[in-house]
């Protein structure tokens, strides 16, 4: 029964969808340029689309910035945070002479562990 419903029909050789009554956006081409190189980038984007500031140099992968009139546009950078790192966290909590107390003991505990083990126990 199965075979009967497919029949005629090549599956995955032939799409069933058209274009007909498809309307595309409108588009508009915006260029990147690479900070680092200085290579320009085309990217084609719809009219109603937010633009990115910034694009990823085709070339080089560095960073490319929106050109707008020829002039790079300004990135606002005043909203991000700096990643901030386990060391930063840790010495928010603590001096690094506490740090540094701590670690002796530590040593030292593991030192005196490490000497009471037996061989083969």
């Amino acid at each position: 029964m199965a075979d009967r419903s497919l029949r005629g029909m090549r599956i995955g050789a032939q799409s069933l969808q058209s274009e007909d009554g498809v309307v595309f956006a409108d588009r508009a081409e915006y260029t990147y340029r690479c900070e680092t190189c200085g290579h320009e980038t085309v990217m084609t984007f719809s009219t109603e689309a937010e633009l990115p500031e910034s694009w990823e140099c085709k070339h080089c992968g560095a960073s490319a910035t929106l050109l707008v009139d020829s002039k790079p546009v300004e990135i606002d950078r005043s909203g991000e945070k700096v990643a901030r790192t386990h060391w930063d966290m840790l010495l928010e909590r603590r001096t690094r002479a506490e740090l540094e107390e701590l670690l002796e003991e530590r040593l030292s505990y593991l030192r005196a562990r490490r000497g009471q083990q037996k061989i083969g126990a």
